[in-house]
């Protein structure tokens, strides 16, 4: 029998990517022995209001410079690829469709657990991926512990937590320190701020993203 392949899935508007990111994707790719973890950009999440002054384009290319130098992250444009808002289950639909031999594990922070009922057909996903969440604070907390179980206990769903050291950085806060000309350096990757350094990003501020990330 062919052995069944475990793909992780990092979404994200990764807006810009950062440590924080990278370091969830890594830890899953260990923790559970996956063979690859697809770092997959969102095109329009239902829930984020994205940043006019930045371009998909200029996402994608700081994804692409953030992993290049990993040979078990690989960049995805199946969000990217479809037309208006972006939902998990379709993505995870379409990928099931494509890839029968995966074993899906979806990452996601603690706060996209707790809203995870709000997102569309929370049931399917549930069914269609393991779920991997990363706590905040480093460690387990007694809230998210009984937010695993209600959620594992109502749709059978398998989740596990995320071994993760805890960065606090945030996309919404890299933003501001590059708009207010304070240091991002030991944020985020430096072929990623050099590139935003080099193309004028977050500078507008006008526009902002609506939830931190």
């Amino acid at each position: 029998m062919k052995k069944r392949r475990k793909t992780g899935i990092m979404g994200g508007t990764f807006n810009p990517i950062h440590f924080g990111h990278l370091l969830l994707a890594e830890t899953a790719f260990y923790q559970f022995g996956l063979d690859e973890v697809l770092i997959m950009p969102n095109k329009n999440p239902y829930y984020k209001k994205m940043t006019n002054s930045v371009t998909e384009k200029d996402r994608v290319e700081m994804v692409r410079l953030a992993i290049e130098d990993n040979d078990h992250f690989r960049f995805s444009k199946e969000e990217l690829n479809r037309d208006g808002t972006t939902y998990t289950v379709e993505t995870l639909e379409n990928l099931t469709k494509a890839n029968p031999d995966c074993d899906y594990y979806f990452i996601m922070g603690a706060d996209s657990l707790y809203h995870i009922e709000s997102w569309k057909e929370p049931a399917k996903i549930l069914d269609m991926a393991v779920i991997v969440v990363a706590g905040r604070g480093g460690g387990p907390s007694g809230a998210l512990q009984s937010q695993i179980e209600y959620i594992e206990n109502k749709y059978e769903a398998t989740i596990y937590q995320l071994n993760s050291p805890s960065l606090e950085i945030s996309s919404n806060d890299i933003r501001r320190r590059v708009r207010e000309g304070e240091s991002i350096r030991y944020l985020l990757p430096k072929k990623v701020s050099d590139y935003i350094y080099a193309n004028g990003l977050y500078l507008d501020r006008s526009v902002d993203e609506q939830r931190r990330d």
